[in-house]
């Protein structure tokens, strides 16, 4: 039997009002040319969206970085794009960089995590979808449900697991990688990928090399040489069965991990675990949001989704979330509120500065 692929492609085309929220003609839009290709090029596909941001969802048997499936997201949203333009939503197209399709989304503006595997007996998938942060986000959670015993107890009770993971990770500003084999060198990774803004994990693996986990890596930024908005990466997550079980992937959004992006890119937050209900980003264009569909998969059949973090089991962090966004926004435009001036040059502060470069004169001795 082929492997099958599960393809999520994201990008932000314009939403209202501002930054907060996608507007449903264009779900309802992109829910349509996918369903189109179900049966032709794709197997079955869903589309939701985490704020201003649209969510493709798709699983085929065509591999990562498939030339006509990529055609296909990109397709959609240019279409979403002309009706957000009709609309004068707004940043409407924000997150497409080029102005042709050449091959492949990458590099062009959207967001994308894919990943191919052999279906097991029973193959639940996590997908996580984030707005107003950055790829490295999802940093610190990949290591809780992959590394860390204190929240995966399968690390220590699952015999299938205790040979730990590989994780890949990724030098953005290089463009190179390197491997992690933990635990035996976890110190070593957390070297750098506490540094998220710069290392990021892409993927995790099995020691054999069966996929665990595959995440965006996109910097919109990095691309586009200036600020156009916040990458708002996505994740997808295999559980049970050899991998982490799905309260164990989950658990770690327990805790209230700032991270980069919220307003105008440029300020540390709360990331906030919501249901799509209230996958909304207004307090501060934010605080930046996390929402996760629970799938599983059956012959490359999506069953679900299950909105996972619309449970009162995530009610708590969900205060302390708003506790945080109350103490560090009293903060201001003072660090560590605002990025340090290193992200803060990928963000509109440049203009300011262009302004006043003329006026810094040389202090006496």
């Amino acid at each position: 039997m082929p492997k099958i692929t599960v393809s999520v492609i994201k990008a932000d085309v314009g939403s209202y009002p501002g930054h907060s929220r996608t507007h449903p003609k264009l779900l309802e839009k992109a829910a349509k040319m996918l369903k189109e290709e179900e049966g032709k090029l794709l197997i079955d596909s869903f589309v939701t969206h985490c704020g201003d941001d649209i969510e493709l969802i798709m699983t085929h048997r065509h591999g990562v970085d498939h030339e006509k499936i990529h055609q296909l997201a990109w397709n959609v949203f240019m279409e979403c794009t002309k009706i957000a333009k009709s609309m004068k939503l707004y940043g409407a197209g924000q997150d497409m960089l080029g102005n042709a399709f050449s091959g492949n989304v990458k590099g062009l503006g959207p967001g994308v995590a894919e990943m191919e595997f052999e279906e097991r007996s029973s193959d639940p998938i996590l997908i996580f979808m984030a707005d107003k942060t950055e790829p490295g986000a999802w940093n610190f959670f990949l290591y809780k449900i992959f590394a860390d015993p204190f929240n995966t107890a399968g690390l220590v009770i699952d015999p299938s697991m205790h040979d730990g993971f590989v994780f890949e990770v990724h030098d953005l500003i290089h463009k190179r990688r390197i491997m992690f084999k933990c635990p035996e060198e976890i110190y070593d990774m957390l070297a750098y990928i506490g540094a998220p803004s710069r290392y990021v994990i892409k993927h995790v693996f099995k020691p054999d090399g069966t996929i665990g986990a595959s995440t965006s890596t996109q910097r919109l930024n990095l691309m586009a040489g200036r600020y156009v908005g916040k990458d708002d990466p996505v994740m997808i997550v295999r559980s049970q069965s050899g991998f982490p079980a799905v309260g164990e992937v989950v658990e770690p959004f327990t805790i209230p991990v700032l991270v980069a992006g919220w307003m105008r890119g440029s300020h540390h937050g709360p990331f906030m675990p919501v249901g799509l209900c209230d996958a909304n980003c207004t307090r501060f264009d934010g605080p930046p949001q996390v929402i996760c569909f629970g799938f599983q998969v059956s012959d490359g059949e999506l069953i679900g989704p299950a909105d996972m973090f619309d449970d009162p089991g995530f009610d708590l962090v969900r205060t302390r979330c708003n506790e945080l966004a109350d103490i560090i926004r009293a903060q201001g435009p003072f660090e560590p509120h605002r990025l340090s001036l290193g992200e803060m040059e990928y963000t509109t502060l440049p203009n300011v500065e262009k302004t006043l470069v003329k006026r810094w004169e040389p202090i006496p001795e």
